[in-house]
């Protein structure tokens, strides 16, 4: 039983450099490469962070995708990987700590006149302005699992008045948690910031429609550092320029890479960063290396995703 390493894409670990650190990890363990893949029919495990089209097809034996990462929706509807294909993700806490630093800064960004004060320095202006109270300033976060929960528990211990919204009801002390769509349209009318950090389903496509950006205050920011299909960019563009919201923070787009035309590279409101908000997968590489041991032991695996919710 071998696990092959397929990462699908490039600007992130090569398939080298994770398979050297998986064993470490599992010396004995059969990893390969996408590059020395050998006999086909051994590898039972697939490793990928996008999967590739027609590899399932050419695995005759294939019994487990590993995603490495958190979001699954590329792969558990995936045309070529039959039913009986399991599916599992990745739950480190690197990676999600780094995604909750990431909404921080972006806030902290904003609350502390960043980029007035950049302004102000092209025109050599000495032009003090007071920055904002954290305790004035509200923070909403779209999903309160695993990276959510993380991100809402920093915002919190940050002093912001932080608010949650997620499908099924959760309890974070210090934490405004609300669901169903009153608890929604609530929390967007009350942020001047949101952290959208929700996994693509057919639930949450589109969940940031035209309908609902209106909804949100005059002057706020969203971050998406979840899922691209969150957001409505068409009605997203249209929004901004009523200002409502009033910047838009996108680490992740619905085409990766966004093509060099599409006008959100050019929108005045707009800032983008190439999907890099959570990046090390740290404690994490050790549960790749003991789901194929369970794998092959028969055993129950780490973070098995329900492919008919596809989470």
């Amino acid at each position: 039983m071998a696990l092959l390493i397929e990462i699908g894409h490039r600007g992130w670990y090569s398939e080298e450099a994770l398979a050297a650190e998986f064993r470490k990890l599992s010396p004995t363990a059969d990893i390969r490469t996408a590059d020395a893949p050998g006999d086909l029919s051994d590898i039972t495990m697939l490793a990928v962070s996008s999967l590739k089209s027609d590899l399932p097809t050419r695995l005759p034996n294939l019994q487990l995708v590993q995603k490495l990462g958190a979001g699954v929706e590329t792969i558990v509807n995936h045309p070529s990987l039959a039913p009986q294909v399991r599916v599992a993700r990745l739950k480190p806490q690197e990676p999600a700590r780094e995604i909750a630093q990431y909404c921080l800064a972006y806030v902290l960004r904003g609350t502390r006149n960043m980029d007035y004060h950049e302004k102000a320095q092209s025109r050599a202006a000495w032009d003090p302005i007071a920055p904002h109270r954290p305790q004035e300033v509200t923070v909403g976060v779209l999903g309160l699992g695993h990276i959510g929960g993380l991100t809402a528990e920093l915002m919190r211990d940050m002093g912001f008045n932080t608010m949650g919204w997620s499908r099924s009801q959760k309890d974070i002390e210090g934490v405004t948690c609300l669901t169903g769509d009153h608890g929604l349209n609530s929390l967007l009318s009350s942020c001047d910031y949101l952290c959208a950090i929700l996994p693509a389903t057919e639930a949450t496509r589109d969940l940031l429609s035209a309908e609902r950006l209106a909804l949100m205050k005059e002057g706020a920011t969203v971050i998406n550092a979840g899922r691209g299909s969150l957001i409505d960019e068409t009605a997203l563009a249209s929004a901004l320029d009523q200002r409502r919201p009033g910047h838009a923070v996108l680490d992740v787009l619905r085409t990766e890479p966004l093509p060099s035309d599409n006008p959100l590279w050019r929108h005045p409101h707009v800032t983008i960063t190439p999907h890099v908000s959570g990046w090390h997968l740290g404690d994490a590489l050790g549960d790749v290396v003991e789901n194929l041991r369970r794998l092959t032991a028969g055993e129950p695996l780490l973070h098995e995703v329900d492919r008919s919710r596809g989470y």
